[in-house]
């Protein structure tokens, strides 16, 4: 005679449609709450944040020294309309712009074919070692005052101290990129005939793509700081002077709102490289969702 223990109709199906039927709500929980639920919650801090400031600035906070952002944004609505004591804003904005883009350009190129370069030579590596770390000990301002001497005011000093912002900052992250590279990959394209260029070009340089992006999106603001604090230490135009003059002239609103239009560039650049780094990686397979749906 059988003792088998009766097992309740359903109780197996429940306990494998459950995690299901979790995972299910959880995901129609966040495509209800969608993009749209981040970028209001977003503004509503921002809100919270630029309205407590405002409040502060006028009960019991000097708005001499913190300003208030009524005042940012009158002195940033006369910058647009009427100028400034330098000339368009638009003009200030394109000269930055101009030597942070020619800085970060070339601190790219630089950083990374010295840094893949660097990655696959070992023994250059060990040697140069020292020195590239000593050269990146540096203070950055003291490398950016030199360059105004040498170059002079115009727009080489500002492309020169962007250029050594950006080149380290892409510099180690190429060269740990081509050090990171799967032997056996390399191993067998040598079996299959590839010569040292076609090793690089394949598998070494695909390899590297993301290090090499993912340090691009700190390097422009790097390229930006750059071209900033050498305007700054001597220029003719551009946001680093109109931030230096406000500066001189204790006027914290101008210098706030020097801070925002620099902001504001750099979010349209970050928005940019992060276009075309989905473009350079659009080759690569895309992650499966099936253990993210569960967090």
């Amino acid at each position: 005679m059988s003792h088998e223990i009766p097992v309740p109709v359903g109780v197996g199906l429940e306990t494998e449609v459950a995690p299901t039927a979790i995972t299910s709500k959880r995901r129609a929980r966040s495509t209800a709450r969608g993009p749209w639920a981040v970028y209001g919650v977003r503004t509503l801090l921002v809100a919270v944040w630029l309205g407590a400031w405002e409040l502060s600035a006028r009960t019991f906070m000097d708005p001499f020294l913190i300003s208030m952002p009524s005042q940012i944004w009158q002195r940033l609505v006369t910058w647009f309309t009427d100028g400034t004591s330098q000339g368009s804003i638009w003009e200030n904005i394109w000269v930055t712009l101009e030597e942070a883009a020619g800085g970060f350009v070339l601190g790219v190129l630089g950083g990374v074919v010295l840094g893949v370069v660097l990655g696959r030579a070992r023994f250059a590596a060990d040697v140069l070692a020292p020195f590239i770390k000593a050269a990146n000990a540096i203070p950055r301002i003291v490398l950016a005052s030199l360059f105004v001497i040498w170059f002079g005011l115009g727009m080489e000093s500002k492309i020169a101290t962007a250029f050594v912002l950006v080149f380290f900052a892409v510099f180690f992250n190429a060269f740990q990129g081509a050090r990171e590279v799967d032997k056996t990959l390399i191993d067998n394209a040598r079996i299959l005939g590839a010569g040292r260029w076609s090793l690089m070009r394949t598998i070494v340089l695909p390899s590297a793509t993301s290090w090499i992006l993912a340090s691009m999106h700190v390097a422009f603001g790097f390229a930006l700081i750059g071209a900033v604090v050498g305007e700054v230490i001597g220029a003719s135009r551009g946001m680093g002077l109109l931030i230096q003059q406000s500066q001189g002239n204790f006027d914290s609103a101008g210098v706030y709102a020097g801070m925002v239009v620099i902001t504001a560039v750099a979010l349209i650049a970050e928005t940019l490289i992060t276009r075309l780094e989905k473009r350079l990686t659009a080759w690569r397979p895309q992650a499966t969702s099936t253990h993210a749906s569960g967090v």
